[in-house]
């Protein structure tokens, strides 16, 4: 029995995964099975009487039932196994349409000449996500390689889901709760980032933007929410000496880059290479998002891509969401490739008192 429910469940999964339907079902799908010479068809009542169709239709349609009575009966008798089991099937499913619309666009890329940046924003968003989950999954997938590494699979997957599981097969709740826990890392950075910001501050010549600086920092660090225009305002600090991508020191970029859920625990010119790379590409998602509007998304949109550039959005509203949203993109869209770096900090400026901090008037 140990084997026979695993094999039944993977088997039972896939006809579910791949979505078999009656109506489905074509003549070429059975047809090296059921089909029929046809200099036999007068010897064979059974070719002569019932077409592939129909065999196809009955096999699908015992399938079916047999599916709907076990996922009945682990329902009844283990709901726990049962929810766990239901958030595989269904993660699979939206794992598999990801992969097909991922492959469309991939395709329309080829065919269109188009680049990363001339795609519109819900094309760039599913292919970066695509992509961030893919690399999520290659450890696990190395891991079920040696045979009978499923079963080791699935334990680990059942005690570990946040480390090693995507998005696709976290329950709602799990969402809520890991995606928590993501930015109380990210938080724990916040201060760290603005400290570096004061200490590199003395380093800048002009004393008025010294003091805009340091101005700056002082506001977000006393739990009040800056103004666009306060950020603006510096906003030349961040191409050259000493905040630039390329002047930024190693200890500033190691505490950024959780910011963007990147490990720092790799060499100083790996993460400046890989922050730079990360800063671009949502820089370009900032702005095919300004040419579509922030109003267009719906609210999980709104909701993810507020998560994505610094923001804890789990428990907002939508109208918190397109309100930080539109002041984020005031910020960044008209930003050049060379002022990236402002973007990264930008990631603490707006999000490490919101909603709570006052704003400034």
């Amino acid at each position: 029995m140990a084997l026979s429910c695993p094999s039944l469940c993977s088997q039972l999964s896939l006809i579910r995964l791949y979505g078999l339907r009656t109506n489905r079902i074509t003549n070429g799908l059975y047809s090296s099975y059921v089909s029929c010479p046809s200099r036999f068809v007068q010897r064979l009542p059974l070719c002569r009487h019932y077409s592939t169709s129909k065999v196809g239709r009955g096999v699908a349609t015992k399938l079916q039932k047999a599916n709907t009575k076990y996922e009945g009966f682990l329902k009844r008798r283990f709901p726990r196994f049962f929810q766990l089991y239901h958030t595989f099937v269904e993660g699979f499913k939206l794992l598999f349409k990801d992969a097909n619309e991922v492959k469309k666009i991939k395709v329309k890329m080829g065919s269109q000449g188009l680049q990363f940046r001339d795609l519109p924003y819900r094309d760039m968003e599913k292919l970066r996500q695509f992509r961030r989950d893919f690399m999520k999954a290659i450890p696990l997938l190395l891991i079920s390689l040696p045979p009978f590494a499923n079963y080791l699979v699935f334990v680990l997957m059942y005690f570990f889901p946040r480390q090693l599981l995507i998005r696709h097969f976290w329950t709602p709740r799990q969402q809520a709760e890991f995606q928590g826990l993501y930015h109380a890392l990210r938080v724990q950075h916040h201060q760290p980032v603005l400290k570096g910001l004061e200490n590199k501050s003395h380093q800048v010549k002009d004393s008025q933007l010294q003091s805009r600086l340091k101005g700056l920092c002082a506001k977000v660090q006393s739990g009040q929410n800056p103004q666009v225009s306060d950020i603006l305002a510096v906003r030349g600090l961040f191409s050259g000496r000493p905040l630039g991508i390329r002047w930024m020191g190693v200890n500033q970029m190691r505490h950024i880059s959780p910011l963007l859920f990147l490990t720092p625990r790799l060499p100083g010119f790996l993460i400046g290479w890989r922050l730079n790379n990360h800063a671009l590409e949502l820089l370009q998602l900032d702005r095919a998002l300004s040419r579509l509007g922030a109003h267009q998304l719906s609210d999980d949109e709104l909701r993810e891509a507020c998560y994505v550039r610094g923001l804890n959005s789990t428990h907002l509203g939508a109208k918190e969401c397109h309100e930080w949203l539109t002041q984020w993109l005031q910020v960044t869209s008209s930003l050049k490739d060379s002022e990236v770096s402002l973007l990264l900090h930008n990631m603490v400026f707006l999000s490490a008192n919101y909603p709570k901090g006052p704003s400034p008037h």
